[in-house]
């Protein structure tokens, strides 16, 4: 049963799974139809239906790539379901945005049969035309009423063009720098900007000899927040606890999920950006340099058993998509790679034998890389025999895990993680949590009774850039229910996960009474804590890529949730100690300890989410969860401790948050 599964997933003669296939199988795009003509201005929607036809009687998948000129295809949505009636397979309907510039795109869709390999692909040509006209700039809406467009003449070759926005007398914030291509004009989405009110804009032009001109300035007001958003979607509240001292990273950006927006606020909890998507909760993983985001989001996905969690998604500050994946696609190219343990869910034969083990969804992580290339983490879930982590009674024991994923430039898969093959599943998790389908954090469907064991419940995914750094160019991920950090070689692509162990360089975290993955590091307890170490940590991320902090050590920044602290003894502390702790270690690799230089309590008790980074004025920011969020800056004291000089709070609970200048300037990895 296994090898036809492998083989079905490659997309092998369709003979092998069709016991009457014709014998020339043939796809046929029938139809490739814009919802609007051609041209029409930068910034348009421009909605794509396709429809095909399929003499295979399976279902068929639709990619989509656009090319800008003479440029390369770059895929915008990668192969997914789309909806069958008739005979007549409809991809979903493709929307598409561009202001990279004025100019001819071609739109490329791929029909493919993956049970027979069988394709087709079908282009059209569309005309984008410039805003700008008679060299004025020029800025206008966007269907989100507090993001403009910023739209200026074109620049000479060898020199980068920025737009400035402020209001009043306030401080410009700048967009990031980006390269001129004469003749075509330059756009960029103005985000940050608080509601109904009116702000001045103008670009700057650098040369290569980094002399910056500044042209004309525009004025442009914004829209109000809507009172209702589609969907059920709604805005939180927000509280300010403590006034800020410090307004030099007024930016405040909260991943808020479910049916609460994420949002960006300025440091008094004013709304100055938002996403909805009317048809998913979204969870935004990571701001990108640029002016993108990265989020995982609900949606149909092909081979699969549910529909939650199962997009990544990269939007801009318009909301438009980017670039997108799916679990089916990702599934598929996984095994094709080798990896047995990521076939899509939808192809385990029910009832699940001890052994089957497929990929669930996209959970908690999603990062973009220096190189362009993006990491996430995803859902595994295997069935082990029976006794598997102590379990009594024969019957076989379901274990959810995950898997770190790498996508190159062009979003396919290149490089993973399996825990399952490099972690000691007898390692169990301290608390023993379980997860049941359909609840937070967990996949909506399981193989055994709706339940299965959370194993490590990863939940951050951090690269270390920089090159100073003994971890350079690896992955640091957070096990949130094993209380451990681990080092992954990934090598910057090169690194070997081959089993077993191969990929795991350290561990990090309390001591155990088991010599199975114990810490490889010694903490030294400069404040004499009765309990120094992080437990169900969140948000565990180098400060600057990994470079030297303070002229000292790497500096890693932990949400400490503190859940085994918690605990009552002989396990932890008990629930006198039920608080949570801002926290953050310099890494000695070399001497193999870690000694705190920030160690707060932070006034709260939150079980689950949070956020953690150092600041530009090198203060820490620290983000609380549940039940509701508390964004909170710290400025270091005495000792290990720190004094609150920042504290807002919001009505909802946020997964991860940021304190930063602006969203042009996420924090590094």
């Amino acid at each position: 049963m296994k090898q036809i599964k492998i083989l079905y997933a490659a997309g092998l003669l369709a003979a092998l799974a069709v016991p009457h296939a014709p014998l020339y199988a043939t796809v046929t795009i029938t139809s490739m139809t814009s919802s609007v003509a051609s041209p029409q201005p930068l910034g348009t929607q421009v909605k794509w239906t396709v429809k095909a036809t399929d003499t295979n009687p399976n279902a068929l998948t639709f990619q989509f790539n656009v090319a800008a000129g003479s440029n390369p295809y770059q895929l915008a949505r990668d192969f997914n379901i789309g909806t069958t009636s008739g005979g007549t397979h409809t991809a979903q309907p493709f929307n598409w945005v561009s202001i990279q510039g004025e100019g001819v795109y071609s739109i490329q869709v791929i029909a493919k049969d993956f049970v027979s390999g069988e394709t087709a692909t079908k282009t059209a040509s569309f005309t984008l035309t410039s805003l700008v006209t008679g060299g004025v700039p020029v800025v206008g809406t966007t269907p989100n009423p507090i993001v403009a467009l910023f739209s200026r003449p074109s620049c000479a070759a060898g020199s980068s063009s920025r737009a400035a926005f402020y209001t009043g007398s306030a401080t410009p914030t700048y967009t990031g720098w980006v390269a001129c291509n004469p003749p075509v004009s330059v756009n960029t989405y103005i985000a940050g900007m608080l509601p109904s009110t009116t702000y001045s804009m103008y670009s700057q032009t650098k040369t290569s000899a980094g002399r910056i001109t500044s042209g004309s300035t525009l004025t442009f007001t914004t829209g109000p927040l809507p009172t209702t958003l589609p969907g059920n979607n709604f805005f939180p509240f927000f509280t300010v606890n403590t006034p800020a001292t410090d307004t030099s990273n007024p930016m405040l950006l909260w991943s808020f999920t479910k049916i609460v927006v994420p949002v960006a606020t300025n440091l008094n909890g004013q709304i100055n950006w938002y996403y909805s998507n009317p048809n998913s909760a979204t969870l935004l993983t990571r701001p990108v340099p640029g002016g993108t985001m990265l989020t995982i989001q609900n949606g149909e996905s092909w081979d699969s058993t549910n529909t939650i969690q199962q997009l990544l998604r990269e939007i801009d500050f318009a909301g438009n998509i980017i670039h997108e994946t799916n679990t089916g696609s990702v599934s598929n190219q996984l095994v094709a790679l080798g990896a047995t343990d990521a076939v899509p869910c939808g192809q385990i034969t029910q009832p699940a034998q001890v052994g089957d083990a497929c990929l669930n969804d996209f959970h908690h992580d999603a990062i973009r890389l220096p190189n362009g290339y993006t990491a996430f983490l995803a859902h595994v879930e295997k069935l082990y025999p029976p006794g598997t982590q102590g379990h009594a009674g024969t019957s076989p024991v379901d274990v959810l895990s995950e898997m770190a994923i790498v996508l190159n430039g062009n979003w396919q898969v290149v490089w993973y993680y399996d825990a399952f093959e490099q972690l000691n599943i007898n390692r169990t998790a301290p608390l023993g949590e379980t997860c049941t389908a359909g609840t937070s954090d967990c996949p909506g469907n399981l193989f055994l009774a709706g339940t299965a064991n959370d194993w490590t419940h990863a939940n951050t995914l951090d690269y270390v850039a920089s090159t100073t750094n003994p971890d350079s160019g690896d992955f640091i991920i957070s096990m949130r229910d094993q209380d451990q950090l681990i080092k992954v070689n990934y090598d910057n692509g090169a690194g070997s996960c081959a089993p077993p162990n191969a990929c795991i360089k350290w561990y990090m975290g309390p001591p155990d009474d088991t010599t199975i993955s114990p810490s490889s590091f010694t903490y030294v307890n400069v404040s004499n804590d009765s309990w120094p170490w992080f437990s169900h940590q969140h948000d565990a991320t180098y400060a600057n890529g990994g470079a030297n902090v303070f002229g000292n050590l790497p500096l890693l920044t932990i949400f400490d949730n503190g859940n085994t602290r918690c605990s009552p003894p002989p396990l932890g502390l008990g629930p006198n100690n039920c608080y949570s702790r801002g926290i953050a270690l310099e890494v000695d690799e070399t001497a193999l300890t870690v000694k705190p230089t920030i160690l707060q309590p932070l006034g709260v008790y939150t079980t689950a989410l949070g956020g953690a980074e150092i600041l530009s004025n090198n203060n820490y920011y620290f983000q609380s969860g549940v039940p509701d969020s508390e964004a909170i800056e710290l400025e270091p004291t005495t000792g290990v401790l720190g004094t609150q000089i920042m504290n807002v709070g919001a009505s909802s609970y946020s997964y991860r948050g940021w304190q930063m200048l602006s969203l042009y300037s996420p924090p590094e990895l």
